[in-house]
């Protein structure tokens, strides 16, 4: 039994009858080849990398286990079509919070069509792609007050510059209830928990930069981060006395969407580089206040 996911917060989404990715429940993700040349790339790429011994171990890890690809029932109803098979990866959270973050100062490549160029240029200095070296596409989190997500609306995120690129990581990490509305400030209460220590975010992101500072397999173009966290208490019985304790937050870092994946040819992917750098200095300077 396929369904619609229902911790995704940016990319296409399937409803209203549109195209889009379904999951399981047995932990997978399927996402549909689009009918260009992206889904044949991006399938390329997930056969190339899972296969290239080149790329150290713990760097496989920050990508979707790739199960291959499958013909399954499309979501809008077009019948079956085929769909690369990849890991779920909040397949295990109960209540995950959940960050898109598009990496790069500019999401466009070499040898794209004219419009492709011009549709990409608009929306990379209409947002913080150009300013900062990445852009927030989306997110949502989990309202501890009242037991419900709250996600940002579209519009609001795609309007953020720097300072609301800032604030939204902020929220990210925040247990006051969140809102579009600047005028309550988030408390960034569990920032320690998810964006340190040395399991965190910013560790993760660090190991990351480490690599992408010296591979030149790959350029990584248009290509997003994807940041996942749990923070809830729970009533464990011991000794015959309740004893609150808390479920480790799990904090996780993935690289998603690669249908725009370029051959590195031995040269350094400045763009991503850069803008990983960047999102880490954003990271540094939220823990550090």
């Amino acid at each position: 039994m396929l369904k619609v996911p229902e911790h995704q917060v940016a990319g296409h989404i399937a409803k209203d009858g549109k195209l889009g990715p379904l999951v399981d429940d047995q932990g997978r993700f399927f996402k549909p080849l689009q009918g260009d040349a992206r889904g044949e790339n991006e399938a390329k790429f997930y056969e190339s990398f899972s296969t290239n011994k080149n790329v150290p171990d713990h760097i496989h890890k920050y990508f979707p286990v790739y199960h291959g690809t499958q013909l399954v029932e499309a979501s809008n109803g077009s019948g079956k079509l085929p769909h690369l098979v990849l890991e779920d990866v909040v397949s295990c959270y109960s209540n995950p919070s959940v960050m898109d973050v598009k990496i790069g100062s500019r999401t466009w490549y070499p040898d794209v069509s004219e419009e492709y160029f011009k549709k990409c240029i608009k929306k990379d200095r209409a947002t913080t792609t150009v300013t900062l070296g990445f852009r927030v596409s989306g997110f949502k989190v989990f309202d501890h007050q009242e037991s419900r997500f709250w996600r940002a609306e579209k519009k609001v995120v795609l309007s953020y510059k720097v300072n609301g690129a800032r604030l939204a990581l902020r929220k990210f990490v925040s247990s006051n209830s969140p809102s579009d509305d600047d005028d309550s400030p988030p408390n960034c209460a569990f920032a320690s928990e998810v964006y340190g220590g040395s399991d965190g975010i910013l560790a993760q992101l660090l190991e990351l930069k480490a690599w992408f500072e010296t591979q030149t397999f790959y350029h990584f173009n248009s290509c997003s981060i994807l940041m996942v966290y749990e923070n809830e208490s729970i009533l464990m019985k011991g000794g015959g006395d309740d004893e609150k304790k808390k479920k480790p937050v799990r904090a996780q870092v993935k690289l998603v969407d690669f249908a725009h994946v370029l051959d590195g040819n031995g040269v350094i992917d400045h763009n991503f580089l850069g803008g990983l750098c960047s999102f880490i200095k954003f990271i540094k300077d939220i823990l550090q206040s």
